[in-house]
């Protein structure tokens, strides 16, 4: 075969790529333009959980001239692309969709759903459950002659934070299900690690949230809840000459 014949299946994999960035693109750009509009209304929404417990008077603030523009701005483009996301896997999904068996395809589709709800899951629990205790906790500790005043783009920078941390964290079930389908480790082998897998999950949850205890409690416990979910749905995803394998080696220990 020469290597032009070699070269063609390339680019048109390099263009069929090229083509799904694009759409996905697309997508995240006509969220945005429809909610541009609503940027102010938006971001007063995310930041209710800290304006509605501040102190008497207290008030947040902008540092920079241009942040009351570009703050909203910067969190709606954030919002475009957590819409768009079911958007962007398909386009992942029909990307890689010809290269995997049939058996493979009916597999991957739950996954990229699931993958999808359990990262807006994670947000909304970060939103509903983990903001207004954790902001409640901040605003309750109070310094003489220290006037609680927080500035708009550093709100943003830190709730988008919690918001990734806890939509990734949310995804543990997905990832346990891929190690498990690909080989890379058994249900048998993730069950006799839990002790370790509980302590890694507080270590996450000290690394991605700030640094008090109930935050990083909030993410730790829902992390060992989604391993146990993540662990028994793994079953269904074992390959069967894994099954196999671990079937012989218990026999043989017989």
């Amino acid at each position: 075969m020469s290597s032009m014949e070699q070269s063609q299946p390339l680019m048109s994999h390099l263009l069929e790529l090229r083509n799904r960035l694009l759409r996905s693109l697309l997508a995240v750009i006509v969220v945005f333009l429809g909610l541009v509009y609503f940027s102010n209304d938006i971001y007063n929404f995310v930041s209710a959980p800290l304006v509605e417990r501040l102190p008497q008077g207290a008030t947040m603030i902008a540092t920079d001239v241009a942040s009351p523009l570009f703050t909203p701005l910067k969190l709606t483009l954030v919002v475009s692309v957590f819409v768009s996301v079911p958007v962007i896997l398909y386009q992942v999904w029909a990307f890689v969709a010809p290269g995997l068996y049939k058996h493979e395809r009916r597999l991957i589709m739950p996954l990229l759903f699931s993958s999808s709800l359990l990262f807006y899951a994670g947000v909304a629990f970060a939103y509903y459950v983990v903001f207004p205790l954790v902001f409640s906790f901040f605003t309750a500790i109070s310094l003489g002659g220290v006037e609680y005043a927080t500035d708009i783009a550093s709100y943003l920078d830190f709730v988008l934070a919690l918001f990734m941390a806890f939509g990734i964290a949310f995804e543990v079930p997905v990832a346990i299900i891929l190690l498990c389908w690909t080989g890379a480790t058994t249900p048998k082998t993730l069950s006799e690690k839990r002790p370790y897998i509980i302590v890694g999950a507080f270590v996450v949850g000290m690394l991605l949230t700030p640094p008090d205890l109930i935050s990083q409690t909030l993410l730790a416990v829902p992390m060992w809840f989604l391993f146990e979910v993540g662990l028994f749905f793994s079953r269904f995803y074992v390959r069967k000459s894994d099954e196999d394998t671990e079937e012989s080696v218990s026999s043989d220990g017989k």
